[in-house]
């Protein structure tokens, strides 16, 4: 397997391959901040993250591969909120940190190799600033605070892109802080290594060089990442909200401090749209994994679900698209229930693991596995050890009972042809009456880039 990932630095597809001679193969990746549940746009990106896991591990071997995910367990919203539930920072995170782990578990994600957390690496925090400091790239304001000083790195927004644009106090790319505290900061574009301890952090500070206080945001993943995995990483994920400025901050202040490139990769996943509008509280599209659960959907099928668009690309997710990955993945726990022990052709998976390979095209290896399911099984087919590690690669775990997916009537199928020979004409009055006269039967036609597929009408 020769897995090749988008490259949001060089802009191009690289292959993955590790770069030390031990040949072990590290990955970071930035984990949650824990003060709620994470909702489900989190969860792509931990699902993109955990399919690139499972690919290095099929690519490299288990045992070659080191990935790390931090948590963020102190900052403005962390003490905000054990300040509102009048609890401690641990007390907050602890029961938070638990919670992602729980939901995460039952996403099928494999856990990471390491953990750390923010308030366990404080020593490490401190000494990449002291080094800042000492080589000019960092300076301590009048209030105790340190920040980075941006111009003192040349390549500052390659990978963002930042400096073919303006940057203005209290501009998106400034940062949301960037405006009240521009009287402190040197430089608008400064941002904050080591935040002065303020009364409303109550018993949340440490010692310091420079004061009583706490990290800033971006230099935890620094200080982590080169802890548990060295100055130097392979490869480096998270969602696209995270490349500027978190991952661009990030980048500045690792080779600053260490002297040699942070990452030789990087990789984005783009957010997700619920029902075509972005996640919001006031929308009341906003769901987490329970709220989910509650209304009667599998983790499984919100894994399958977050698989079925391109990372790269946004993914419009609805309710409706739940009910169709259950009946996808009943549709597969029916085909490898009469797939034979051994003795298939495992080339019959080529084609799902080329697409994976090529940028992690989830959708199409989809696409690749149910041509292969409409076959059905047979003696050109895949056994069930072939079709378990695909299984494997996706994360998917096909428990509950083997039913067959409903037959679908001859005379259904027929108008099924009819009207997508209609759409692809675009002799669209003539799509919609037959769309209206399949459902009218009671079924469901849902539509693809690729093709169609038939189901019976929720009642």
């Amino acid at each position: 397997m020769a897995l090749r990932l988008f490259d949001s630095l060089s802009r191009e597809l690289r292959e993955l391959q590790p770069s030390l001679p031990d040949g072990i193969y590290r990955f970071y990746n930035c984990g949650p901040t824990v003060y709620a549940p994470a909702h489900i746009g989190n969860f792509r990106t931990f699902v993109v993250n955990d399919v690139i896991r499972r690919l290095l591990e099929l690519a490299f071997g288990a045992t070659r591969v080191r990935h790390v995910r931090n948590l963020t367990d102190v900052d403005d919203k962390t003490i905000r909120r054990a300040r509102e539930e009048n609890r401690t920072l641990a007390d907050v995170t602890q029961q938070w940190t638990a919670k992602f782990h729980a939901d995460c578990d039952a996403l099928n994600c494999l856990r990471p190799h390491a953990e750390p957390t923010a308030t366990g690496h404080i020593t490490e925090q401190v000494d990449m600033i002291d080094t800042l400091m000492q080589k000019g790239n960092a300076y301590r304001a009048a209030d105790g605070s340190v920040y980075f000083k941006v111009t003192s790195f040349a390549q500052y927004g390659t990978l963002s892109r930042v400096k073919e644009r303006e940057l203005q106090i209290g501009s998106a790319l400034s940062g949301k802080s960037a405006a009240a505290d521009a009287d402190e900061k040197e430089d608008v574009s400064d941002f904050a290594l080591w935040k002065a301890y303020k009364a409303e952090d109550g018993a949340n500070g440490w010692e310091s060089p420079w004061g009583r206080g706490r990290p800033g945001w971006h230099i935890e993943c620094s200080a982590m990442s080169k802890k548990h995995l060295g100055p130097t990483i392979d490869l480096h994920t998270g969602g696209v909200d995270l490349l500027f400025p978190h991952h661009e901050n990030e980048i500045a202040q690792s080779e600053c401090c260490n002297g040699t490139p942070f990452s030789r990769h990087w990789y984005h996943s783009e957010h997700l749209l619920v029902d075509g509008k972005k996640m919001s509280k006031s929308l009341g599209n906003l769901y987490t994994l329970d709220d989910l659960i509650a209304k009667g959907v599998t983790p499984m099928a919100l894994r399958y679900a977050l698989l079925t668009g391109h990372p790269r690309k946004q993914l419009n997710f609805t309710l409706d698209s739940l009910h169709a990955a259950e009946k996808a993945l009943t549709t597969l726990r029916h085909y490898r229930a009469n797939l034979p022990i051994s003795g298939g052709d495992a080339r019959a998976l080529a084609a799902f693991f080329t697409m994976l390979e090529d940028d992690l095209n989830t959708p199409g290896a989809l696409g690749a596995l149910f041509t292969l399911v409409n076959r059905g099984v047979s003696d050109r087919g895949v056994d069930v050890a072939a079709f378990d590690r695909a299984m494997f690669a996706l994360g998917l775990k096909l428990d509950g009972p083997a039913a067959p997916p409903a037959a679908t009537p001859a005379a259904i199928t027929a108008l099924a042809v009819q009207r997508w020979a209609a759409k692809q004409a675009k002799d669209f009055a003539a799509a919609d009456a037959l769309r209206k006269e399949i459902a009218a039967a009671g079924w469901t036609m849902l539509d693809r880039k690729d093709g169609y597929s038939l189901e019976p009408a929720k009642k």
